[in-house]
């Protein structure tokens, strides 16, 4: 498994990053009061299958030991960071902050993505979190270019969010994706002295995703053996997109779903 990918490969993957956010796009306004999980789901799955992909997520295991995932997106409500399941029983509430992340493989190459939704009548302070979460990746991903440190990703989000108070989770981070669904390297959200010193390189694909708190950074497993939640139940929010390294800087692989 190569972490560089051939043009040839990258033009696959902006193809298979276009339909991911077209489906991310359906999720989103899919996502209103009353909603059953499932549906947003089913919406989402089924838009990747007419377009020849396959969900990435669904039946995922992160080792042999662990539960299958059940669901094409990861829906994770409130204080839930990542991971949260589509289940019958989770229905959509007014005022909810819904973190969707969706991966798909296309022609055999994968991409990954996620956004965070503020669902009817949201209090101010979590728009800003949804917004500020948003504008860290965008930040991050404008330091991206050929011969630049990875690490230097994370310092970039770290020094636009610590100053507003808010928590940067830091048991989850980025990654490369493509070949996988989850590759090296990986791309924490803060500074990280412990990490290797990777420089970007021409053809590196790369998930970069802020997992952001209105309280504390750490975060615990449910019992569900999936849902991620903050250990002090604050909101959380999530952004994601797929880039491409290149010698002046990246070239976007999955559109941003709210520009489409």
């Amino acid at each position: 498994m190569s972490l560089i990918k051939t043009p040839a490969e990258i033009e696959i993957l902006k193809k298979g990053g276009a339909i991911l956010s077209r489906a991310l796009r359906l999720a989103m306004d899919a996502c209103v009061v009353g909603a059953s999980t499932v549906e947003i789901d089913r919406i989402a799955r089924e838009y990747i299958v007419s377009k020849g992909g396959e969900p990435s997520f669904l039946g995922y295991r992160i080792s042999p030991e662990d539960p299958a995932y059940p669901s094409t997106l990861c829906i994770s409500i409130n204080d839930e960071v990542v991971h949260g399941l589509a289940i019958p029983e989770r229905i959509i509430k007014d005022g909810d902050v819904v973190s969707l992340d969706i991966g798909a493989w296309y022609q055999g190459l994968c991409t990954d993505m996620a956004a965070t939704v503020a669902v009817g009548n949201v209090q101010p302070r979590n728009l800003e979190l949804i917004r500020d979460t948003r504008t860290s990746l965008e930040k991050g991903i404008a330091v991206v270019k050929a011969g630049t440190f990875v690490s230097d990703i994370g310092a970039t989000v770290e020094d636009f969010l610590k100053p507003r108070g808010y928590g940067i989770v830091r048991d989850l981070v980025g990654h490369g994706v493509g070949h996988e669904v989850h590759e090296e390297p990986q791309i924490p959200n803060f500074r990280e002295p412990r990490m290797p010193k990777t420089k970007m390189r021409t053809g590196m694909v790369l998930a970069i995703e802020p997992m952001i708190t209105l309280g504390d950074w750490r975060v615990y497993q449910k019992d569900d053996g999936w849902t991620i939640v903050t250990k002090d139940h604050s909101v959380a929010a999530h952004w994601e997109v797929t880039v491409a390294v290149t010698e002046t800087g990246y070239e976007l692989i999955t559109p941003w779903p709210d520009e489409s």
